[in-house]
């Protein structure tokens, strides 16, 4: 009877070693991840975005928790005002998942750019999202307060010749993160504050 009561003893001790060992390395797989997600995908459109920043958006960055993961956000601030957010949204391109950085000027609701970060879209067409300029400077200027969709559909967004599924999903991801932006926009402002130590931007009234 001892010797049963010793072996589930140190069976229990070991499942419990063993789950916090399992629990330590998955964190730090975590935040290896994240970090190399930052890097390779996320800062490129982030610095193409907030390239004349006169902090380091990088760095002035918070989270908001909506839904099942929370969100980053990136501050960039102007003139000493952290008056514009990134951060990113996903839509569904013709051959899956489009994830798209979205910089949005808290003082007027208009986007100040966007970048595609991942996508799985046909080489040389649908990839054409992430490289091609022109497609990305439209909605520039845009309010996020509205809908996006191409000109076939009834948008003002120009679809990549030949990847019209393709542009919907950044219409689509850009729509998302409109609606993100008008739950979370008092929490924005406030945050951006915080991130960057500086006056935050006022409200449209």
């Amino acid at each position: 009877m001892n010797e049963l009561v010793k072996m589930v003893v140190v069976l229990t001790i070991l499942s419990a070693s063993s789950g916090l060992i399992l629990a330590s390395v998955r964190d730090k797989t975590l935040d290896q991840i994240k970090f190399q997600q930052l890097v390779n995908e996320k800062a490129p459109a982030i610095k193409k975005i907030l390239g004349d920043t006169s902090n380091d958006p990088l760095t002035s960055k918070f989270e908001i928790s909506e839904g099942k993961a929370p969100i980053e956000f990136f501050v960039g601030s102007y003139g000493g005002d952290p008056n514009t957010v990134v951060f990113e949204t996903f839509g569904t391109g013709f051959d899956g998942k489009i994830g798209l950085m979205v910089g949005v000027n808290l003082e007027n609701d208009q986007i100040k750019g966007i970048g595609v970060t991942t996508h799985s879209e046909t080489p040389g067409i649908g990839s054409r999202a992430k490289t091609e300029p022109a497609f990305a400077a439209q909605f520039a200027g845009m309010d996020l307060n509205n809908s996006f969709k191409v000109k076939t559909d009834g948008g003002k967004v120009d679809a990549l010749s030949g990847a019209t599924y393709t542009s919907r999903g950044v219409c689509m991801a850009a729509t998302n993160a409109s609606e993100i932006y008008k739950r979370l926009k008092p929490q924005l402002i406030e945050k951006a504050k915080t991130a960057s130590n500086k006056p935050a931007p006022k409200e449209k009234e």
